[in-house]
């Protein structure tokens, strides 16, 4: 049971930081980025989370035998 609040607190840290990080790309490509390596790390980053969520996620969901 304490490993399934586990996954279920880290899934709301890691989709709060993708959320936050598309925020942090979205601002530095509207003011025009002068650092594009940056916000191709940003966008690595959030690539990265995205991965680990729908890890996290599929291990959640219990396997099911029709």
């Amino acid at each position: 049971m304490k490993r399934k609040q586990d996954n279920k607190t880290r899934l709301q840290s890691l989709r709060l930081e993708h959320r936050d990080l598309d925020d942090v790309i979205l601002r530095l490509m509207k003011n025009g980025a002068s650092n594009l390596l940056q916000v191709k790390r940003l966008k690595k980053r959030k690539l990265f989370l995205k991965d680990e969520i729908s890890r996290l996620e599929s291990g959640s969901i219990p396997d099911i035998i029709a």
